[in-house]
């Protein structure tokens, strides 16, 4: 609303402080404070009014109607997101943990298995290679 930066405040500080003189000037900024405290109070006041109005009348709903045409790939995924709730709250993964759980724990026990059996290829590939060149270096 208004700008005022801390030379501008010091400028009025000083000619009040001139043209009403020390003895007054508290009472005189007492009261800008109080009128200042009003204005604020009834400008917050006039603000929420016009929001509880527009509530009433519904123009929040045209604004997100409106919001919903101008954005339809966001639309789209608002509905996305509503059927990923729908789903995290009718799905329980109790239901499914014990049919899945020998196979699981099998598929665990292979993959094991095959990375162990990997590991001990690769150290004898590693071993192997080693081996020619402790030859070549003698």
């Amino acid at each position: 609303m208004f700008d005022l930066g801390w030379t501008e405040l010091l400028v009025i500080g000083v000619v009040a402080l001139i043209v009403v003189g020390p003895k007054d000037l508290p009472v005189l900024f007492r009261n800008v404070g109080r009128f200042v405290g009003k204005a604020r109070g009834m400008a917050n006041e006039f603000s929420r009014a016009m929001h509880q109005a527009a509530d009433e009348s519904g123009v929040n709903d045209m604004a997100k109607g409106l919001k919903t045409a101008t954005n339809p790939v966001g639309s789209a995924m608002d509905g996305v997101k509503e059927a990923a709730k729908d789903i995290a709250s009718t799905f329980d993964p109790k239901e499914f943990s014990a049919d899945l759980s020998d196979e699981r724990a099998e598929d665990a026990r292979k993959i094991q298995q095959a990375t162990a059996e990997a590991a001990t290829a690769r150290k004898e590939a590693d071993a192997g290679a080693a081996a020619p060149e402790k030859k070549a270096d003698t």
